[in-house]
């Protein structure tokens, strides 16, 4: 995310919380804990990101008072020498609202030396839609083998044997190459053709690509090839339900295709809608066009590496958002590109170029075109249909895309008035009693309990003691 530190705070305001790129902290008591994880995370996120402090999210992004801005930027630098590689920043003073803030610029980690991990405990993190979160032994295996090519789709599968290529799919997939280039691959004769397009090997024995696009069941040599689909619970669902049809959904590719097609039409919420001609259509709460191409995508691109081999792609339906998630980061390009640049790198060469002659056993249709159109399609899905723009976060090691099913609504933000401003600042270093808000503030001791009690009420302020007891007031 770029621009001004005014442009950031507008999108936060206008989003309601952090982005991926852009961590805030309020800072007037000091430089938080959470800044260790967040520095680590953001060297790894490719393009870096910003760190703003003198800001409190929970205020609908009100600038705080920072006691001592000097010391502030100092152990920023300071604790960005405490990690290996160290991580890089340019701190500069911002604006928002007539106040200042410190803005600090999170560079990047070169890639061969990812990831970024705290010295003194060799912990790295990785930064998700949800937060930081420490990176696993095989997470860190992917930012390894992300140093050289992949090139995992053309290998052999051991075991496997042209028996397990499904007849019906290579002979659809044959048939099309033959009428779509016939003057290239599609000359040579099925064998032939087949060896020259990776799905086998010289000796005749099935690829990597080869399996997972034409596999008779490909789960048999990688089980978490699979996409694990489930929905939250809805608010009226009895006790105890965890999720709402949860499927594991096996094959190759173009019959797993099909199946979460299915599944989306049985589990995303329909509308009926009238058309301006009169006519009645049922409606998707997510466009299904969308969704076929979002699936698809991680289908075709996420990591084959051994590192990945664990990981499933997954589909989760909350109630407030759609989540795509698969192993295996961007490659060729970087977020801000996609549908900008017709860009059409590919982590899998092998895989896609098989897929671009693979049809659906269901429907006919094409399973890819390999022309950079997809991520165009989701967002013309999502605009007619009056919903916000995809967003999509590249954490190098996993990609994933949030798609919410209405624009979101304005924050309902507690509005301080100048007293509860003032206890509120006041209460940032730290916890007060009403006696020492009173010396300090020189407010009445009426006027600051009633302040209390309106930010208590609005979760701001936690109280400590009372009954008999000394009691004091700090922020949750």
């Amino acid at each position: 995310m770029t621009g001004t530190v005014e442009d950031l705070v507008r999108t936060l305001r206008a989003s309601g919380g952090d982005c991926t790129e852009v961590e805030v902290k309020a800072a007037a008591g000091g430089l938080p804990a959470s800044l260790t994880a967040s520095l680590s995370a953001l060297a790894n996120l490719p393009g870096g990101g910003t760190i703003i402090l003198g800001l409190d999210e929970r205020t609908d992004f009100r600038p705080v008072h920072l006691t001592d801005p000097q010391s502030l930027k100092q152990g920023l630098a300071t604790i960005a020498r405490s990690y290996t590689p160290p991580v890089q920043l340019t701190i500069t003073d911002g604006l928002v609202d007539g106040r200042p803030v410190i803005v600090a610029r999170v560079h990047e980690c070169d890639r061969s030396a990812k990831p970024c991990r705290v010295s003194a405990t060799g912990t790295a993190y990785l930064r998700g839609y949800g937060g930081d979160f420490q990176l696993s032994d095989l997470e860190e295996q992917g930012f390894l083998a992300a140093r050289r090519p992949p090139l995992f789709d053309r290998e052999p599968v051991d075991d496997a044997r042209r028996e397990d290529l499904d007849p019906e799919l290579v002979a659809m997939y044959i048939t099309t190459v033959h009428d779509r280039d016939p003057h290239g691959l599609g000359r040579f004769a099925d064998d032939e053709l087949l060896r020259h397009a990776g799905v086998i090997t010289a000796a005749d024995q099935p690829t990597v690509a080869g399996v997972l696009a034409l596999g008779l069941h490909p789960q048999r040599f990688f089980p978490r090839y699979v996409i694990q689909a489930g929905a939250e619970p809805r608010p009226d669902d009895p006790p105890g339900v965890r999720a709402r049809n949860q499927l594991t959904i096996t094959g190759p590719i173009p019959r797993m295709l099909d199946t979460a097609m299915d599944w989306a039409r049985r589990t995303f919420d329909t509308t009926i809608v009238t058309a301006s001609d009169g006519t009645v259509h049922d409606r998707s709460a997510y466009p299904l066009v969308a969704f076929r191409e979002i699936i698809t995508n991680a289908l075709i691109h996420r990591d084959l590496d051994h590192w990945s081999q664990p990981f499933a792609i997954e589909v989760r339906l909350r109630r407030d958002r759609l989540v795509v998630t698969n192993p295996g980061g961007l490659f060729g390009i970087t977020v801000d590109r996609l549908g900008r640049d017709a860009v059409t790198s590919a982590r899998n060469p092998r895989l896609v170029s098989i897929c671009q002659h693979l049809r659906s056993p269901d429907t006919g249709a094409r399973i890819i075109e390999a022309l950079a159109s997809g991520i165009p399609t989701i967002a013309n899905a999502l605009a007619t249909q009056g919903l916000p723009p995809a967003t999509y976060i590249d954490t190098n090691i996993r990609f994933t895309v949030l798609v919410h099913p209405a624009p979101s609504r304005p924050r309902t933000t507690m509005t301080l008035n100048r007293t509860e401003q003032r206890i509120y600042d006041a209460l940032a270093t730290g916890p007060r009693t009403v006696a020492e808000l009173q010396t300090e503030l020189t407010l009445t001791a009426p006027n600051i309990r009633k302040a209390l009690r309106n930010l208590r009420q609005h979760n701001l302020v936690h109280q400590d003691g009372g009954r008999g007891r000394p009691t004091s007031y700090r922020h949750t």
